[in-house]
């Protein structure tokens, strides 16, 4: 069996790795903060203090952390990769800009360490069913090695190409779509509540028509609650939307959509409402016309 070494318990993190321990995959795991650890610990996992204690023996080392540069952090000044035995693989699993994975799995690589590429789609409710779809970009030897460890986490796997950055450009398309279907519904919906159509009903009849999205469906009734739960931050997609954009950037694509969105989470953060619900990019519209 596998032995995992897993670094970052987040909302997202922590159910995947239980995902892993249920599997019956051996898990040590490292997070900042010592609640998660000992919600793994208490669920059959073993307690790392640091991260490179996780990495420590493990045959693959599993980075659900926020960004590239924690990856970095944990990979190269934290000792996590000098830890790893040699012949052990290193599994980011995290939204990062494209060329950034490239750059971290160059650094791996040439250590003669392997190196997977897969960041995820499904949020926490995806994590939690061990249902997330995962974007792979790997050679076709290590992504079959490593799928019983990854089907333990996601319901859809998606062997995206050998490179590594392939899966993060990927994951960037995704989001660019999510990003840009958020914002359209939060718009769409505060047009109903200024010209006096009752948004429930608005809701209503567009999630059953041709105008309806997966964003519209889901996110859409939590814009009409006062405080909804967070399943996802306004901040992350101005994270993502960033990405997305650097991208373009990158690739000289020009993504107009894509920057109006990323205009409108970046307002609602600058209202001090990052930490919300995503869904509550619907108050940027709710500024703009005086409400």
């Amino acid at each position: 069996m596998i032995r995992v070494g897993f670094v970052g318990l987040g909302a997202m993190g922590l159910p995947m790795a239980s995902n892993l321990l249920k599997a019956g995959f051996p898990v040590r795991a490292y997070d900042r903060r010592p609640e998660p650890v000992e919600t793994l610990v208490a669920a059959g996992g073993t307690a790392a203090h640091s991260a490179a204690e996780a990495a420590r023996d493990a045959d693959v080392l599993v980075l659900m952390v926020i960004n590239a540069s924690q990856a970095e952090d944990v990979l190269f000044v934290g000792g996590a990769l000098d830890a790893l035995p040699p012949d052990a693989t290193v599994v980011l699993m995290a939204t990062c800009p494209p060329q950034a994975v490239a750059r971290i799995a160059e650094r791996v690589e040439a250590t003669g360490r392997a190196f997977l590429d897969a960041p995820v789609s499904g949020g926490v409710v995806g994590a939690a069913a061990g249902t997330l779809s995962i974007m792979a970009a790997a050679p076709q030897a290590t992504f079959e090695r490593l799928r019983p460890l990854l089907e333990a986490m996601g319901g859809k796997l998606i062997h995206v190409g050998e490179t590594a950055g392939q899966g993060a450009m990927a994951k960037t398309i995704n989001q660019l779509l999510c990003g840009v279907h958020l914002a359209a519904a939060a718009e769409a919906i505060s047009l109903a509540e200024k010209a006096g159509v009752a948004p429930a009903v608005a809701l209503d009849i567009v999630s059953a028509s041709a105008a309806s999205s997966w964003m519209l469906r889901d996110r859409g009734p939590r814009m009409l609650e006062q405080d909804p739960i967070v399943t996802s931050a306004v901040d992350i997609f101005v994270k993502d939307l960033g990405i997305v954009l650097a991208a373009g950037s990158d690739a000289r694509a020009a993504l107009p959509l894509a920057a109006a969105a990323h205009q409108m989470f970046l307002a609602v953060s600058g209202q001090g409402k990052g930490a919300q619900d995503d869904s509550q990019v619907i108050e940027a519209y709710r500024r703009l016309r005086g409400a």
